[in-house]
């Protein structure tokens, strides 16, 4: 209560001084069509509510990033996209190099179940690991219209998961894609990317599709030293394949197919990774063999009618999603303990996944001042298969001599995993309730029932102010979980680390005070203050099992703004801090930067050019209580990315630099005994070139 309060009297303060030079400005306008004059082109956000209205309006802190933004930026991949978000920064996991959203200091060390992400609104989440799984790999940003961030809880509108924000990802319909564009890419690290677009109606119907490949064989930085490196000294061998190049190659193939009619619209989608390389190794050893591949199917079928009567409205979504994931990884490498392992130690792991979702929704509006949404469902999530082979023993001992050769199937006796699933059954209510000019209360909870670990009731209550035409302040409070994955739950016969049964989900407080002024027509300032509580965290206790224990506490500001300086040249950035406390140690858990900084410079020139600056700077990232090894590296990159700003005869272009001054860019490794694995952290890329061409007919 006591900190709801200064945060309160914060939020008091910080109106006045803002809603202070608004004195002397003219009248308040009275329409649209004047605030238009004021904000310019209205950005609008769906993922805060469900429904589609102004960003500075909704109940949540929130970012858009459009289609013009990831052309502008040349940026290639969603994790580099989502780098420039306000207290996001996108770090490295030591499992395949997959991409760990990290928001406002909340993450874990090898997986990412604590952001939640949609496209098109359905879930991208796995069962087994709980977070985007390999399909996420360097998703492409070609055929995204838009990318709706919530920083902050969502579980009272999308349950599981949406613990520290939420990522939607909204493909491109086929009034945006509007005829048929053809673009390649070429550039650093033998990478090559093809796409065609396509969109148009046919037979009253609304077409859109999508095909995107893209290949490369990935930076190859400089590991000094690994986990082989330590054991090495343990046992007085000479294993190690470091110093060495990690292994970061990867192909994917993107397709998507939108067909819309009337109220109805169907997706269907599939991603397909493989050659993933493993990075700096699966178990922080290098592994230039090893591989990893995954497929995702995925077919939603939509129904939405918003005045199906008068003051009611009605959406139903049904979707089915096949997953799977497999792999071949020399975990450490021949010779290993102790020339034990002739070819070293080998797993090849694989599992396959079904989920079913359907839900549904009622708006009613009959009520004066007040938007109700009625929202029920159900999912079922099936790790329906699973297949292991290895040349090594529970006890991590070798079968015969850990050749090749001696590779056995061990599904039927002892593998990591044995086929689970389970039910998930909600119910949500919200209400929008505009109680008194300028002011709106958003409410809402969620009821969650899931067959395995129990239940999980979230709330959520958002203070809308529209102080001025040009000053909004919001007071947000929200609760979110995170369910336990079923690795977290049923993993046996693991030497490292078993499931538990028992475990509860994760638990999240969050309360926030957010402010935005438009000081002048192109001048947009926002700033957030948030504090958050979490509990019942899921860690690793010491008798290798995951346990449900102690609690962190984080606190923080984030403050952006953008510049309209002409009709030529913007500006734009944004500084994120935040201090996380591990309460029972009082320490900074680790990882995550404390400082993050953001700033974008575009041009557009005469002569029909387009230049664009970025700047990323990742400060003051401490170490694991248990690490005594110096904190992390700060780093500050440049990207440059120059492009035609207008088409020629159907022609567009784009020459990207990033990282211009070859900065040296590392990510945390996590913390390991007897020794620290990767004690020199995970090396990320230097210097490269893209070049990029379009055409469209």
């Amino acid at each position: 209560m006591r900190r709801l309060i200064t945060t309160l009297n914060a939020l008091n303060f910080a109106i006045l001084l803002l809603a202070q030079p608004q004195l002397a400005m003219a009248d308040e306008p009275q329409n649209e069509e004047d605030l238009a004059l004021v904000y310019g082109d209205k950005s609008v956000v769906s993922v805060a509510t469900g429904s589609a209205m102004p960003l500075r309006r909704a109940p949540a802190v929130a970012t858009v990033i459009t289609a013009a933004d990831i052309q502008a930026t040349g940026a290639t991949s969603l994790d580099g996209i989502l780098e420039t978000v306000p207290g996001l920064h996108v770090s490295r996991s030591t499992v395949l190099n997959m991409g760990i959203y990290t928001i406002r200091g909340v993450r874990s060390t090898l997986n990412n179940p604590q952001v939640l992400v949609l496209i098109n609104g359905t879930p991208l989440t796995n069962a087994y690991s709980g977070d985007r799984g390999l399909v996420s790999a360097d998703m492409p940003l070609e055929n995204i219209a838009r990318i709706e961030i919530i920083r902050g809880p969502g579980s009272a509108l999308y349950g599981a998961d949406a613990f520290s924000g939420v990522i939607n990802i909204v493909t491109k319909t086929a009034k945006e894609q509007e005829g048929s564009r053809f673009g390649v890419r070429l550039g650093s690290f033998n990478s090559r990317d093809a796409w065609v677009l396509h969109g148009s109606k046919w037979a009253g119907i609304d077409v859109a599709a999508s095909l995107q490949h893209s290949r490369t064989a990935g930076p190859r930085p400089l590991v000094e030293r690994d986990a082989q490196s330590g054991f090495d000294q343990l046992f007085g061998t000479n294993a190690s394949l470091a110093p060495g190049y990690g292994n970061f190659g990867r192909a994917a193939t993107d397709v998507n197919l939108e067909f819309a009619y009337d109220k109805w619209n169907l997706h269907l989608g599939v991603m397909h990774r493989e050659n993933l390389g493993t990075g700096p190794g699966i178990g922080q050893a290098l592994d230039p063999k090893g591989w990893a591949s995954s497929r995702r199917f995925t077919s939603d079928l939509k129904y939405k009618d918003p005045v199906m009567a008068r003051d009611w409205g009605v959406e139903v979504n049904g979707s089915f999603t096949y997953y799977n994931e497999n792999a071949s990884v020399y975990i450490f490498p021949a010779g290993a303990f102790g020339g034990a392992f002739k070819d070293g130690f080998i797993g090849s792991p694989f599992r396959w996944e079904r989920h079913e979702r359907l839900n549904a929704t009622v708006h009613y509006s009959g009520f004066s001042q007040h938007h109700l949404r009625f929202g029920l469902g159900m999912s079922k999530e099936d790790l329906y298969k699973v297949r292991e082979t290895k040349n090594f023993n529970p006890d991590n001992s070798p079968i015969n001599a850990g050749a090749f050769s001696d590779l056995v199937d061990v599904t039927d006796t002892v593998p990591y995993l044995r086929p689970h699933s389970r039910l998930l059954k909600y119910v949500y209510v919200q209400d929008e309730w505009q109680f008194a000019k300028d002011w709106t209360l958003t409410a809402g909870v969620r009821r969650d029932q899931y067959s395995d670990f129990g239940n999980t009731t979230n709330p959520r209550l958002a203070l809308v102010w529209e102080v001025d035409y040009n000053l909004t302040a919001k007071l947000l409070y929200g609760s979110a979980f995170r369910a336990p994955a079923f690795e977290e739950l049923y993993v046996i016969n693991n030497p490292v680390v078993n499931g538990n049964p028992a475990l509860k989900a994760e638990k999240m407080r969050t309360t926030e005070a957010a402010l935005s002024w438009q000081a002048q027509s192109g001048l947009h300032l926002g700033l957030t203050l948030f504090h958050y509580q979490m509990t019942d965290i899921i860690r690793i206790s010491n008798n290798f099992l995951h346990e449900n224990g102690g609690s962190k506490s984080g606190r923080g500001f984030e403050l952006e703004a953008s510049w309209d300086v002409n009709k030529d040249i913007s500006l734009a950035g944004n500084i994120a801090y935040q201090n996380t406390l591990d309460d029972m140690l009082q320490k900074d858990p680790g990882l995550a930067p404390r400082r993050h900084a953001y700033l974008r410079a575009d041009w557009h020139a005469p002569t029909g050019w387009r230049v664009n600056a970025q700047v990323n700077h990742v400060g003051d990232r401490q170490r694991e209580p248990s690490d005594s090894r110096p904190k992390i590296r700060d780093y500050t990159t440049l990207d440059l990315t120059i492009g035609s700003n207008n088409k020629y005869a159907g022609w567009d272009w784009t020459v990207s630099v990033r990282n211009l001054f070859n900065a040296d860019v590392r990510e945390p490794s996590p913390y390991s005994t007897p020794f620290v694995s990767l004690p020199n952290d995970i090396p990320m890329a230097g210097r490269s070139v893209f070049v990029q061409f379009g055409y469209k007919l």
